[in-house]
């Protein structure tokens, strides 16, 4: 399993497919495996080299127990620590939630190196509701929080979730609610950039509302879908990210 240094901290990663680098980020609690589990990595394996990451305090990447070392630059710091282990100057990228809030860190620190970035289920506005997730975390780890959702995860869904080391994901979960605003990096992200939500997630409005401060955006709604919903239904997701990949590969080997 490949494995890259970033400052001390082991961050695991995995490839596949062959074709323009495209970075895959999960969100908080998951980890990469998710992507071939929603359907990601079949459709997009024929036409990109897929880098997925296993964010640090998830998967197979080391686990501090400290927020501070969550914050967004160094999160966004480990994803070009990969792309620089494997050589790769420049790639597009995908996160979703957390991996969206780390894109938004991208774009702040390390904008000329991603042709283009996908975000979805994410804003870049103060993040709301995370202190009752937290709670949870703290009384009964995460068994406590699984326990609690509503509907209720499936089997395979669950067990990644119980995998998951609590004490790290209540240090992710603080640097996430704390996380400051990042809005004022929203009219420097010049590269192509696509934003989906589904509209009955919490943070449908406020990505809406970022998509109109930003000078090379695609907005799109997804009906129905809540949080979860639009990171596992990559059936609904997908046409829309290799539509918005298609157009914006051709236009990269069109200027070289």
């Amino acid at each position: 399993m490949p494995y890259t240094d970033n400052d001390g901290v082991q961050i695991h990663y995995e490839m596949e497919g062959d074709g323009q680098p495209l970075v895959l980020q999960h969100g908080l609690s998951s980890n990469l495996t998710r992507w071939g589990r929603s359907g990601y990595v079949d459709v997009l394996k024929g036409d990109y080299k897929l880098i997925m990451i296993d964010a640090r305090g998830h998967g197979e990447s080391d686990k501090p127990y400290d927020a501070d070392v969550y914050d967004r630059k160094i999160m966004a710091s480990d994803v070009v620590a990969v792309l620089d282990a494997e050589g790769i100057d420049k790639s597009h990228y995908l996160g979703y939630s957390m991996g969206g809030s780390i894109g938004f860190g991208l774009a702040e620190s390390f904008p000329e190196r991603f042709h283009s970035l996908i975000i979805g289920g994410m804003h870049p506005y103060a993040i709301t509701g995370v202190d009752v997730l937290l709670e949870r975390l703290e009384a009964g780890g995460m068994e406590a929080w699984v326990s609690s959702m509503d509907p209720p995860p499936d089997s395979e869904r669950r067990k990644m979730l119980l995998a998951n080391d609590p004490q790290a994901i209540v240090a992710a979960s603080v640097a996430l609610r704390d996380r400051p605003d990042l809005s004022h990096v929203l009219p420097n992200m010049t590269m192509p950039c696509l934003i989906y939500v589904g509209d009955a997630d919490d943070l449908h409005v406020g990505a809406e509302r970022c998509v109109a401060e930003m000078p090379n955006a695609t907005w799109v709604s997804l009906p129905g879908l809540n949080h979860d919903e639009t990171m596992s239904q990559g059936n609904i997701v997908l046409p829309h990210v290799t539509e918005f990949l298609r157009v914006v590969t051709e236009h990269t080997a069109l200027i070289g």
